[in-house]
């Protein structure tokens, strides 16, 4: 990470959204470098909740064998495997056997979305997690997330849209909690037209955030576009001093 890049961001994000919540980025390693580990979960696990402690600045890292749920070891690239009759979990379940969570109208329809989806595989034996502020020069962060409540979203979505006339520069896939902070980002990264990904809608995430709050991540290649152009956009306005006056 370029330090003056972070910082530039840092007192660009302090001027034009005041005191709200700064963004978590994400990156693979071989080596967690000094990172503390993240502990093995007991029970039910969901990686939304266990970021909780990195939106407060306290960097974790996470290996295969730290992640207690099989869909966030697929969608953040340990594993390709998801668990067994997972068509069914996501859809009508298995009467007597397995409660579905009824995401997906039925179990076909979910086999053709999986078939669907690449599988990205982990470009390290760690994926760590950070705050913004906490990224050293050695980072190199894929993207960044942003936990926010509408008012603040309504600034990154124009942004996002500032110098894309067709309007088109958020998604809004569907998907799992994490499936969307990071998976999805990943496409959006390796792709030629990189879009911001709108998320957190899955409810098995939601009890893991604030009621008013989303996901908003961008690719590392788009966010750097938009912190370059907030000088210059609506942020710069009285219009958005208004909305800002109450964030």
């Amino acid at each position: 990470m370029d330090i003056s890049f972070r910082n530039d961001f840092l007192n660009k994000w302090a001027t034009c959204f005041g005191g709200c919540e700064l963004p978590i980025t994400f990156f693979y390693s071989d080596d967690p470098g000094g990172v503390a580990l993240a502990n093995v979960p007991a029970g039910r696990s969901c990686i939304v909740c266990e970021l909780a402690l990195v939106r407060k600045g306290h960097s974790l890292a996470w290996h295969t064998g730290s992640i207690g749920c099989t869909g966030a070891r697929r969608y953040l690239g340990f594993s390709n495997q998801l668990r067994p009759d997972f068509e069914y979990f996501l859809s009508t379940g298995i009467e007597g056997r397995m409660e579905g969570e009824k995401y997906i109208k039925t179990p076909e329809m979910v086999r053709d979305m999986m078939a669907s989806m690449p599988c990205i595989p982990a470009l390290g034996k760690y994926i760590i997690f950070k705050r913004f502020d906490q990224l050293t020069p050695e980072d190199e962060p894929l993207a960044v997330s942003f936990f926010a409540r509408p008012d603040v979203l309504s600034g990154l979505f124009t942004l996002a849209n500032f110098d894309r006339p067709a309007g088109d520069a958020v998604i809004a896939p569907f998907g799992s909690g994490c499936g969307t902070l990071v998976h999805q980002a990943l496409i959006q990264a390796a792709s030629d037209d990189p879009k911001a990904v709108l998320g957190m809608f899955d409810p098995s995430a939601r009890s893991c955030v604030p009621k008013e709050v989303l996901s908003f991540t961008v690719p590392m290649k788009k966010f750097t576009g938009m912190v370059a152009n907030m000088e210059e956009s609506f942020l710069t306005t009285s219009t958005w001093e208004k909305v800002k006056s109450r964030l």
